[in-house]
């Protein structure tokens, strides 16, 4: 029996520092999840989950209105943080650091999340979800980095490059046989 998972990266959304959890979208961030909330106006969708943070949540939300159905928040989802957050670095550091982290799942900058601890904590709701939602198809409101880290769990193809080539928003489609990967495909995406 198939599952499906679209993982939707969320829009556009202006980096405030210090508000990771809060931030929400931008104006174009907003248009954009309209167009994201029509891409599923034919699909069967059953679960809607998130991130806890607002710019994933906003991201989808306009597809759970459509579908009359709860957005289900959850903190292991987040998005990973290569870097803690007292850590100050150059953007060019921070994006050696992503590169490096998904060649050496245990690295990460001081403070920071590595990708084999991002996978320990984001995988049990993923695997929980496929269980629980057999034979459905669901929604998943997600970020760039954590959602590639989720992708390189099942298959190890989906890493740095992968991540590099993704857009704010984005929608990839998973197709699994029980908790077994059987294909990923984006479906949407802008560049």
């Amino acid at each position: 029996m198939k599952t499906t998972i679209y993982m939707v990266r969320h829009a556009e959304s202006p980096f405030e520092f210090g508000q990771e959890k809060t931030r929400g979208l931008s104006e174009e961030g907003f248009a954009a999840a309209k167009q994201v909330a029509e891409l599923f106006t034919s699909l069967d969708i059953h679960y809607m989950a998130s991130s806890t943070y607002t710019r994933a949540v906003q991201t989808i939300q306009n597809i759970a209105e459509q579908k009359s159905l709860p957005i289900v928040e959850f903190e292991e989802l987040i998005e990973r943080s290569i870097k803690g957050l007292d850590y100050n670095s150059s953007w060019d550091e921070l994006y050696e650091g992503i590169r490096r982290s998904f060649e050496d799942l245990d690295f990460a900058l001081e403070g920071g999340e590595s990708t084999r601890l991002a996978q320990q904590r984001a995988v049990p709701v993923i695997e929980k979800l496929l269980q629980e939602q057999q034979g459905n198809s669901m929604v998943i409101g997600t970020h760039g980095n954590i959602m590639t880290i989720i992708m390189n769990y099942y298959d190890r193809a989906y890493g740095f490059d992968f991540w590099e080539g993704t857009s704010k928003p984005d929608v990839y489609r998973m197709i699994f046989e029980g908790n077994q990967l059987e294909g990923i495909e984006r479906v949407w995406g802008r560049k």
